[in-house]
């Protein structure tokens, strides 16, 4: 199924649980005038499509003691398929990072990394990102407010 296969009762249903993914179907049910079971088997569809690839519980991360957040922009030495993938696997390894984007432009891939503080991240860059072969720069900034965080995308 691709995009155009999906309905304005579909659209809807992914609306409501990116803005709340603990609604029950009930309440969705309810929300849109449906009924229960078609609410549940199309929920159901769209995870088994992959429209929603997971339900998650999104954190206050100043509340579990990862307050300090950096943005790192990483070059590599060489860019073959092998050594891309490799960073891409060992920096996935990592708890820390949170995201990893491969990019275009000066610097192959940013990442944002999740620490306790500035010491948490200066072990984190020692210990580990700067261990990781075929790194030629690592240039890192640091997040002094948050002015808009959203997971939802618009559809």
């Amino acid at each position: 199924m691709n995009n155009s296969e999906l309905d304005a009762t579909d659209w809807q249903i992914l609306r409501l649980l990116q803005k709340d993914a603990s609604l029950t179907n009930k309440e969705i049910a309810f929300e849109l005038n449906r009924s229960v079971a078609t609410v549940h088997e199309r929920i159901k569809r769209l995870k088994e499509e992959g429209y929603v690839k997971k339900i998650v519980a999104l954190l206050d991360r100043k509340k579990v003691n990862k307050g300090l957040i950096a943005f790192s922009h990483v070059q590599l030495h060489d860019h073959t398929a092998q050594t891309l993938s490799t960073f891409e696997k060992e920096v996935a390894r990592f708890p820390e990072v949170m995201e990893c984007f491969q990019m275009t432009g000066t610097f192959d891939f940013i990442l944002r990394i999740a620490t306790s503080d500035m010491d948490a991240y200066h072990d984190f860059y020692r210990n580990k990102l700067a261990n990781l072969p075929n790194i030629t720069t690592v240039q890192s900034f640091f997040v002094l407010s948050e002015a808009k965080s959203d997971t939802a995308y618009p559809i």
